[in-house]
């Protein structure tokens, strides 16, 4: 498979992204599906890889929150599949896990993904936690005009999509939301680990910015 192809067309669609769902946060998920996936299953072949790599790139493509027209970026992810040599059974491997991978999605149900999906799922999370996920976490909530705290506003326990997208947020209580909840949801084992790696570190984060924010 052509990988530049896939690079490219990410590259160009994702160039006036400002939240954090850019071209190098795709990159960054596809090296590490692709990492994971080989550390837990070293028998995987070359097939399995580009699938994973393939979706972890272009997942953000059609994202709802950066992406106006999302079957319009799919017809053109079709062709550019196409030309860089991915079968079409493995293209619909990769549109499901894109369609169905996101946390937003899976709220008020569980959508079973193929093995590289998981590990895309997998990796798009792990973005979400660390020193990776407190910098995506501002920086997203900046662009939305979001508090970074109010303690009148207590954090929410997420029961829908539509909630989801629509309650009153600050950055905060996204922590507790969403972000520290994500260790628990990891599918794979090389997941599993740097997940709880990455959680402390957020929680001790978020522990000081407590500290220093109760000064009374």
């Amino acid at each position: 498979m052509e990988r530049k192809l896939i690079a490219d067309f990410v590259k160009e669609n994702l160039a006036e992204e400002r939240t954090g769902h850019d071209y190098y946060h795709g990159k960054r998920v596809a090296v590490l599906a692709e990492r994971m996936l080989l550390a837990d299953h070293p028998e995987a072949g070359q097939k399995s890889r580009d699938i994973a790599y393939t979706a972890g790139f272009v997942h953000d493509t059609i994202d709802e929150k950066v992406c106006p027209n999302p079957s319009e970026v799919l017809a053109k992810l079709r062709e550019v599949f196409t030309a860089a040599g991915l079968s079409a059974s493995d293209q619909d491997n990769v549109f499901f896990a894109i369609e169905h991978m996101s946390f937003s999605k899976n709220i008020d149900r569980h959508y079973r993904l193929s093995l590289e999906g998981e590990y895309v799922q997998d990796a798009d999370r792990l973005e979400s936690l660390g020193a990776m996920g407190i910098a995506r976490a501002f920086v997203y909530s900046g662009k939305h005009d979001d508090k970074i705290y109010d303690p009148e506003i207590p954090p929410m326990e997420l029961v829908s999509h539509d909630q989801y997208r629509n309650h009153e947020e600050t950055t905060i209580n996204h922590f507790y939301e969403k972000l520290f909840k994500l260790e628990g949801m990891m599918n794979s084992r090389a997941a599993q680990k740097e997940a709880r790696r990455r959680t402390e570190y957020m929680r001790d984060f978020v522990r000081e910015f407590r500290h220093e924010w109760d000064l009374d």
